[in-house]
C-alpha cells in the first residue's frame, strides 16, 4: 500500500488489532439470545438422553454440511451422518462407506466442539487443515498443507468474477506476518477475559477469517473456532442448534458483513450486531429441530407393533432421517440393495399397513411419504431434512457460493 493513501483494510490500519464495539448497543441482543438460549436447553432438557443423542447427531450432521455448502462444496448427507455416528459411538443401523473428504470435515467440526476445553494451538489448526485436504489438493489445485501460507503466488485475496473482470474484495496480512498474528490471537482466544463469551465467538471467528492464514479452507477453519468458543460459552460439547446452517441460509448477507468489516475500522460493532441476530436466528430455528426429534420419537412409538424387515427398518429411518429427492421403488431397491419385485413387496406391504402413503402426482414415477402419528399431519420427504406440519410439505432453496480462499 501507498504510505499516502489511507488505509483499505483492517489490519492496516495503525491501532490493529484493537478491537473496539459498542457494549451499549449489544445490550439488547445479546439478552435476546441468551434468552432464546435458556429456553432451548430447557426444552432439550425434558428430553430423554437418546432423543437428546439424535438431536446433537442431526445438529452435527448439519453443521458438517452446511458449512461446506456455505463455500459451494456439497457433502452427502449419509456420509456425514454415518461417519460421525461412528466417532461418537452411536447405532444408527446401516452406516454409509467412509468418504474421506467428509471424514477431513467432520474431524474438524467434533474436535472443536467435543474438545472445546482442550487449547486451540497452531498445531491443532494445522491438523483441522491436513484432515480436510487429506491429499494436498483443493480441487485440481495443490495448496500447503498444515502450514501458514507463504503468499508465493502473490498476496492472498479474496475475489470473485473472470479472469478479465475480477472483483477483489478483500486482501488478507502478508504472509510473512502470519506467525506473529496467529499467535497474538491464539494467546488471546485461550485466555479467560471479562465479557460476554458470545461476543468473543464473534469477535473469534471474524479474527481467523481476517488473518486468512491458509492457502485454503479459512472460512470452514473459522467458523470451527466460532463453534468452539460457542460450545465454550454454553459449557457443553451437545449441540442442539447449528450456526452454519443459519449462516448459509444467510450467506450473501454474510459474505457482505465480512467484506464491509474488513474494509472498516477496528469499531466492530456492526458485525457484532449481525452475528448476535444470525445467532438467535439459529436458536429459534432449533425448534424445527426438536419437532424433528420428537416426530421420529413418536412415528416410532405408534407403530411400534408393526412387524417390519430389516429392509423396511432400514429405509423407514433413511426417510425420518433426511431424504434427497422423492422415495420410488427404484430408489428403495437401491438403497435395500434388492430387486425392484422385492422393493415393491415392501412397499405395498408397508402400504397396506398404514405407515407408508402414496404422494399426489408424482410424475412418470409413483412417490412415496411416512404417516405421521398425528391424524391430521402426514410427512412428504421432497428433500433432505424433516418439516412437520399439517401438509408435511418440506420446501428448499439451493445456490452456489464462492470458495473458502
Amino acid at each position: 500500500m501507498h504510505p499516502d493513501l489511507p488505509p483499505l483494510y483492517l489490519w492496516q490500519q495503525p491501532d490493529w488489532p484493537q478491537w473496539r464495539f459498542d457494549a451499549a448497543a449489544l445490550a439488547g441482543p445479546l439478552a435476546q439470545v441468551h434468552q432464546a438460549q435458556g429456553h432451548l436447553m430447557g426444552r432439550m432438557g425434558e428430553l430423554g438422553l437418546a432423543q437428546r443423542e439424535q438431536a446433537t447427531l442431526q445438529v452435527l450432521t448439519q453443521e458438517v454440511i452446511k458449512t461446506s455448502e456455505i463455500e459451494g462444496e456439497h457433502l452427502g448427507l449419509q456420509a456425514v451422518r454415518s461417519s460421525i455416528a461412528r466417532r461418537l459411538g452411536m447405532d444408527i443401523g446401516a452406516l454409509a462407506p467412509a468418504d474421506r473428504h467428509v471424514e477431513g470435515v467432520v474431524d474438524m467440526v467434533l474436535d472443536a466442539t467435543c474438545r472445546f476445553d482442550q487449547p486451540l494451538t497452531a498445531q491443532r489448526l494445522f491438523a483441522w487443515h491436513a484432515a480436510m485436504f487429506p491429499a494436498g489438493f483443493s480441487g485440481m489445485m495443490r495448496i500447503r498443507i498444515a502450514a501458514w501460507r507463504d503468499d508465493a503466488h502473490g498476496p492472498m485475496q479474496v475475489v470473485s468474477g473472470s479472469a478479465r473482470r475480477q472483483v477483489v474484495h478483500y486482501e488478507a496480512p502478508p504472509a510473512q506476518r502470519l506467525e506473529s498474528e496467529t499467535a497474538a490471537f491464539l494467546q488471546w482466544f485461550n485466555t479467560d477475559a471479562p465479557g460476554d463469551p458470545l461476543i468473543k465467538a464473534g469477535l473469534a471467528h471474524l479474527w481467523l477469517v481476517t488473518l486468512h492464514p491458509f492457502d485454503y479452507g479459512n472460512g470452514r477453519i473459522s467458523r470451527a473456532v466460532g463453534d468452539m468458543a460457542l460450545a465454550r460459552a454454553e459449557g457443553t460439547a451437545q449441540r442442539f442448534y447449528s450456526l452454519s446452517a443459519q449462516i448459509q441460509r444467510e450467506r450473501k448477507d454474510y459474505y457482505d458483513q465480512l467484506e464491509a468489516t474488513q474494509k472498516g475500522t477496528l469499531d466492530i460493532t456492526p458485525w457484532l450486531a449481525w452475528f448476535l441476530g444470525c445467532l438467535l436466528r439459529a436458536v429459534q430455528g432449533a425448534d424445527g429441530l426438536l419437532a424433528s426429534v420428537l416426530g421420529k420419537a413418536q412415528f416410532w412409538q405408534r407403530w411400534a407393533g408393526t412387524p417390519m424387515n430389516e429392509r423396511q427398518i432400514k429405509i423407514v429411518n433413511r426417510l425420518l432421517d433426511g431424504f434427497d429427492g422423492k422415495l420410488t421403488t427404484a430408489k428403495w431397491a437401491a438403497m435395500a440393495k434388492c430387486s425392484t419385485d422385492t422393493a415393491l413387496r415392501d412397499i405395498t406391504d408397508l402400504l397396506e399397513r398404514g405407515v407408508l402413503r402414496k404422494l399426489e402426482g408424482g410424475g412418470r414415477s409413483t412417490g412415496y411419504g411416512l404417516t405421521v402419528p398425528s391424524p391430521d399431519s402426514t410427512l412428504f420427504l421432497t428433500g433432505g431434512g424433516l418439516e412437520w406440519g399439517p401438509d408435511g410439505l418440506q420446501k428448499r432453496t439451493q445456490a452456489v457460493t464462492p470458495p473458502d480462499r
